[in-house]
């Protein structure tokens, strides 16, 4: 019954960490339409906000991919430690 329940509780958790990866897909849409607004207003401005544009996007899949992580280690890792808990 024990082991039951630490896998449902690690597939559960695995399954909300990969949720995760929604949020950052919105922010980079957001982030790259302004940033095209942002061009058609000013195009001499197109290299600055390029490169800021990229370094918003690289800080915004960081949560995606820590949530990837999160949700891979709940699935092949914890179920094994916690098992050799009980």
């Amino acid at each position: 019954m024990g082991s039951a329940l630490v896998l449902m509780g690690c597939a559960i958790g695995a399954g909300l960490a990969l949720i995760a990866g929604i949020g950052p897909g919105i922010g980079e849409g957001y982030i790259a339409g302004k940033t095209v607004e942002a061009i058609a207003r000013q195009p001499e401005m197109k290299g600055s906000l390029t490169s800021t544009m990229l370094l918003g996007v690289a800080c915004a899949e960081t949560t995606g991919i820590y949530g990837f992580v999160m949700g891979l280690l709940l699935v092949f890792v914890a179920p094994g430690i916690f098992l050799g808990m009980l």
